[in-house]
């Protein structure tokens, strides 16, 4: 990859960023996206204005998920009326691959970090997921800047 940073999680802006794949290997968790913001505090922005890419690597080092759930909805009839409601399902340990790969091609609605968490929230076409992982860091890789409006 033409561009790394260390640890500069806060100079991305990843919402509405689509998922291409994720990855949990025996240390690291692995979240590579498409149409990411790349904010121009970024040490490897040497523009000042806010930049695109495609084909970033989020790498969390030492990742452990704390946190994966199916989220809860309800549904409504057009008068409003509740009609049923589905609660939080969880993601077991041996589920996670193949719900990985169901979350290709989905947008991410936020990806925050808190401490040594980072918390991910994916809509899929009709609901969401959380993800929730622990690390000790993280870095970013990209080929190439782009100008936001290039497609």
């Amino acid at each position: 990859m033409s561009y790394k940073t260390v640890n500069e999680f806060e100079h991305f802006n990843f919402k509405e960023s689509y998922i291409a794949s994720l990855e949990l290997s025996l240390s690291n968790f692995h979240a590579y996206l498409d149409h990411v913001t790349i904010l121009p505090e970024n040490s490897k922005n040497r523009d000042i204005r806010e930049m695109r890419t495609n084909g970033l690597c989020l790498t969390i080092k030492d990742a452990t998920i704390t946190n994966f759930v199916e989220e809860g909805y309800k549904v409504y009839d057009a008068d409003g009326n509740l009609k049923s409601q589905y609660d939080d399902t969880p993601v077991s340990t041996e589920q996670y691959a193949e719900t990985f790969e169901t979350l290709s091609g989905c947008m991410i609605y936020s990806l925050e970090k808190k401490d040594d968490l980072y918390i991910f929230s994916i809509d899929t076409d009709d609901h969401t997921y959380l993800l929730t992982v622990k690390g000790s860091g993280d870095s970013e890789e990209w080929e190439r800047f782009m100008n936001m409006n290039e497609e």
